[in-house]
């Protein structure tokens, strides 16, 4: 049997709901992932985005997480801090198309959504539709142009994490 793909998922208060639904539905449907729940917990316990952000992103630095799903009032706010981490690419989706390009287009180790703009049904399917796709994936056509694309993102994030 292959390892489990291992996916990082933190909110803050605004992200909460959102975020209990998506956990709950990615350990109901998808046997192949392990959910690497940072929390938070409850209503009671709130942490701010830039507490919450950067252990989803250090999880995916150091090996503990292949994905992660970051989840605020907008998605922003934990795609800014993600974003601030070497080697992470967060990308902020609020519809299906969003999600799945991110990953198609940019390749997106990190899908950030926000609480306050995506119903619970919604952000589970753009999990879904980022999960379902690779780098590439249905843009074969544009194979060399995305992959020589996100090669110089690479460049300018070595020149700009010193």
């Amino acid at each position: 049997m292959p390892e489990k793909i291992v996916i990082a998922i933190a909110c803050d208060l605004s992200g909460f709901p959102l975020k209990r639904e998506i956990v709950k539905h990615l350990r109901d449907n998808h046997p192949e992932l392990e959910v690497l729940d940072f929390g938070i917990e409850s209503e009671d316990a709130p942490q701010p985005y830039y507490i919450q952000a950067p252990k989803v992103a250090k999880a995916i630095q150091d090996g503990r997480a292949q994905k992660g799903i970051a989840i605020c009032g907008t998605g922003q706010g934990m795609a800014i801090v993600c974003n601030k981490h070497k080697g992470i690419y967060a990308c902020v989706a609020d519809d299906i198309f969003s999600g799945e390009r991110g990953k198609i287009i940019n390749n997106a180790n990190v899908l950030t959504m926000g609480g306050w703009i995506t119903a619970p049904f919604l952000g589970c399917q753009i999990v879904d539709a980022w999960l379902s796709v690779a780098f590439t994936q249905k843009m074969e056509f544009k194979k060399d142009f995305l992959t020589n694309a996100f090669n110089n993102v690479q460049k300018i994030e070595e020149e700009n994490f010193k």
